[in-house]
């Protein structure tokens, strides 16, 4: 009698932890029986507590998640139509024939406001993307679709520096990957290229095969950066103290890491300070 007790005992448990792993675990489908001092009635007894609590756990964080995507789509619909406002009309005045003292103004209310929308966007794509709210979804792919899109963006801002950029020919190289989130990935370090590059500098973009992986390589000849800094780059609104004049809101390294390592992959960066840094993402084949 009791051999089939604790068999049924052992079956209730197995039941329990399968529930847990496929996530149909309710709390009311395990009322211990019989509850004894027996090591296994105290053990079931046991796991049926820890599930509980790990259900409630697991309720609370999903409804913090919709409470989270309901507050970034509040935020981000209620700032986008005063920012665009703003942004329209300081354009427009831009083009008026005024005094150099107020165009100045207008002219720095207009860049203030870009930056503003530009720290709510990121901040929206960050908050969505740790929320769970905002899918990445690798598929295979050529790598070629991203160098094609990044080269489209950059363009523009390298010939306001004066700055040359080398992007690779015949890439037949394919990994998996997410196209828009890798884009913007693999944008944020190429932009990050040019703004700390010197005027007239040069950025060489490389592809590099590996058995696992492909990596997309940015290097840069610029001002580099502190080997005591490397680590703290990609913090959410690191920046360093020699760049502080420079236009950024310290996202984009968190953000790119962030969208790479929710693909498996990883980013790698080599610098030196006066030289230049390399950054290079890692996607796996």
């Amino acid at each position: 009698m009791i051999f089939f007790r604790k068999k049924k005992q052992l079956r209730k448990l197995n039941k329990m932890i399968d529930a847990a792993i496929d996530g149909s675990f309710k709390p009311e489908d395990y009322v211990v029986e019989e509850y004894t001092e027996e090591e296994l009635s105290k053990l079931e007894e046991k796991w049926r507590r820890y599930l509980t609590t790990s259900k409630m756990a697991s309720d609370s964080i999903k409804k913090e998640r919709e409470e989270i995507k309901s507050l970034v789509s509040d935020i981000s619909h209620q700032a986008k139509t005063p920012l665009s406002n703003i942004l329209l009309y300081s354009e427009i005045l831009e083009q008026r024939d005024l005094d150099e003292e107020t165009l100045h103004y207008i002219t720095y209310i207009h860049k203030q406001s870009e930056k503003l929308n530009f720290l709510i966007q990121s901040l929206v794509k960050i908050s969505r993307l740790e929320a769970g709210t905002m899918k990445i979804i690798p598929k295979q792919q050529s790598v070629i679709d991203i160098i094609d899109r990044v080269k489209e963006e950059i363009t523009l801002k390298a010939k306001k520096k004066n700055i040359t950029i080398t992007f690779p020919d015949n890439i037949k190289e394919q990994a998996r990957y997410d196209l828009k989130w890798t884009q913007e990935a693999v944008f944020n370090l190429l932009d990050n290229a040019v703004k700390y590059s010197y005027e007239g500098g040069k950025i060489e973009v490389f592809i590099q095969s590996y058995e696992m992986f492909v990596a997309i390589g940015v290097k840069d000849y610029g001002i580099g950066i502190k080997e005591d800094e490397l680590n703290a780059i990609f913090l959410r609104f690191y920046r360093s103290e020699k760049v502080q004049e420079q236009d950024g809101i310290g996202l984009g390294l968190y953000l790119a890491r962030k969208i790479i390592m929710m693909q498996q992959g990883y980013i790698k960066v080599e610098s030196k300070e006066g030289e230049g840094t390399t950054f290079e993402v890692f996607l796996q084949r």
